[in-house]
């Protein structure tokens, strides 16, 4: 069956570096466009971005120029480098496929 399973959250001041990743399995990884979402306290699930199976990428307006979304497909694993992380990217991180498969969630936390 599909697992997603995220890693690499964590807590962080203004401005620093965090990179999350996803390990996938049970499905093709190469042949899948793979997405990160996030979702903050009272705030609705929303797409920070997605790669598709080509390589090609799209960003939430919010992050884009600061995060980046790349993946192995040596290694089944997706990756979102985050870089001048701010308070308002505190939310827990969920890595996405094929529609409806969710992994469970990394929490990301930035102190001003």
């Amino acid at each position: 069956q599909v697992q997603l399973v995220e890693s690499g959250g964590g807590s962080v001041q203004a401005g620093g570096s965090l990179r999350l990743s996803c390990a996938a399995s049970g499905f093709i990884f190469s042949s899948n466009a793979m997405g990160w979402y996030r979702q903050a306290p009272g705030k609705q699930r929303e797409l920070v971005a997605r790669i598709t199976s080509g390589g090609s990428t799209n960003y939430a307006d919010s992050v884009k120029g600061r995060f980046t979304i790349f993946r192995d497909n040596a290694k089944n694993t997706v990756y979102l480098q985050m870089n001048s992380l701010k308070p308002e990217d505190t939310a827990v991180y969920y890595c996405q496929t094929r529609g409806d498969y969710w992994g469970q969630g990394t929490q990301v936390t930035v102190s001003s």
